[in-house]
């Protein structure tokens, strides 16, 4: 799912896992890779990373596809989330032990060796299954290309949402006639917003939880509202750093506003938000995995992108993508069938959107059956507004870029530090990164070949 809390995350999504099976009729727990002989004509190993609410809808989907596709049998395992597994995909894939199907964030999927330790996909076989590129947003597409091959088929987005209680904003006078929060457009109007809704709030809830004490959380943040300023990173060859740390300041103090003038409490932790959401705190920003959860409790809620208070609409966005792990004789009956696989799957996200994922497959998107979906169709529109780590070996969901830069945005927004010296802090942390080798290859962001 993209979210750094193990155990939290793990609880959050099994407590909504029951509620996300029994929505699309299929049972929770589906038959596994044991379930089937293995008399088929052709078997499929595929590693992914998916527990909890994730897990129940993949292995729904899996056995959809063995259902009609008998002759394939397929072996899937399900490795610990994180870096466990790719420290494991990358140890297999070198040691010519690859599965023959994996997943990855696309945001690491530069950082690992393209070419050495993933092999590209057939996008001719792809498109024998279904699956071309005029399905996929182009911006998706594109950041799934590296050195002019394809070496990630993108599954879903899954992004960072301002979830909102209706009952609370109702009685605040913030929701628009049409039952949805009203817009936000400023900085001012949303604090206008926070000030109104701490009114309405029930005694010892907090006014939002937005994880200020999560490194992760609050550099998933950053990069949504830094794109909405129109920040960039580095110049087009990597070789320069153009970070802005006076747009960087304004962000910082944006955030650590939340703070400062009482509606986030640091005395609950920067995990409460959702449990206090739950329990009637009119906001939470969480990712969208947390869906399944707020819809298990029957909460009368909505969910939007974050915020655009800095003008452009742009909220964090990763992806989980399927990738072809190396295998040095990569070819026949099961790399074909690896295909046809990931384009089932792909093609079936609607189950897979269950979970509060967007599906990286567009025709599912305009289906009547997703736009009954709720709250899906209310953020739906952020595949158009992605805001995405930069595309170097170093970026990707809890990958170095965010264990280095992260701590410094918390250090800002819990005030232990100045935005001014935070910003100074983070130009030279991604000052220092471009310089650095990446251990996969010993190549720097420069050296990489990361321009699609």
């Amino acid at each position: 799912m993209g979210r750094p809390d193990l155990n939290r995350r793990h609880f959050l999504a099994a407590a909504g896992a029951l509620t996300v099976a029994g929505s699309f009729g299929f049972a929770a727990l589906g038959t596994g890779a044991d379930a089937l002989a293995s008399d088929a004509d052709t078997r499929v190993r595929y590693w992914n990373l998916f527990s909890g609410g994730d897990g129940y809808n993949m292995i729904a989907m899996l056995d959809a596809f063995r259902k009609d596709h008998p002759g394939i049998d397929v072996k899937d395992s399900t490795l610990q989330w994180g870096s466990p597994f790719y420290t494991k995909l990358a140890m297999a894939a070198a040691g010519n032990r690859a599965p023959d199907l994996g997943v990855m964030h696309l945001g690491r999927v530069t950082g690992f060796s393209p070419g050495r330790l993933l092999d590209p996909w057939d996008v001719g076989l792809l498109a024998k299954y279904g699956v071309k590129e005029a399905d996929f947003n182009p911006e998706l597409w594109r950041r799934a290309v590296i050195d002019g091959k394809l070496y990630a088929l993108p599954l879903d987005i899954h992004v960072q949402l301002c979830f909102y209680r209706k009952d609370v904003l109702k009685k605040a006078g913030l929701l628009g006639d049409d039952g949805r929060m009203v817009p936000v457009t400023s900085v001012d109007e949303w604090f206008d917003v926070l000030k109104e809704a701490r009114k309405a709030t029930a005694k010892g809830l907090q006014t939002i939880g937005f994880w200020h004490n999560d490194q992760n959380f609050q550099w998933w943040f950053f990069v949504a509202f830094y794109t909405q300023l129109g920040g960039t990173w580095f110049d087009d060859s990597n070789t320069e750093v153009t970070f802005d740390t006076d747009k960087a300041v304004r962000v910082l103090e944006f955030l650590r506003r939340h703070v400062a003038d009482g509606y986030a409490n640091p005395g609950y932790g920067g995990g409460a938000g959702a449990e206090q959401f739950v329990n009637g705190a009119p906001f939470a920003w969480e990712g969208n995995w947390s869906v399944p959860v707020f819809s298990g409790a029957e909460l009368d809620y909505g969910a939007t992108p974050l915020p655009p208070v800095f003008g452009s609409p742009a909220t964090h966005a990763e992806s989980h993508s399927f990738v072809l792990p190396h295998q040095a004789n990569r070819g026949g009956a099961a790399n074909e069938a690896a295909h046809r696989l990931a384009a089932y799957v792909v093609q079936h996200a609607r189950q897979w959107a269950a979970g509060g994922h967007i599906p990286a497959y567009t025709p599912t998107l305009s289906t009547a059956a997703y736009r009954e979906l709720r709250p899906q169709n209310e953020y739906a529109g952020a595949m158009d507004h992605q805001a995405t780590e930069p595309k170097v070996w170093f970026a990707g969901s809890t990958g170095i870029l965010a264990q280095r830069v992260g701590p410094v945005v918390v250090s800002s927004t819990t005030g232990s530090a100045k935005p001014e010296a935070a910003a100074r802090r983070m130009k030279g942390v991604l000052t220092d990164l471009l310089g650095t080798k990446n251990p996969m290859d010993g190549r720097t962001a420069a050296q990489g070949g990361a321009a699609a």
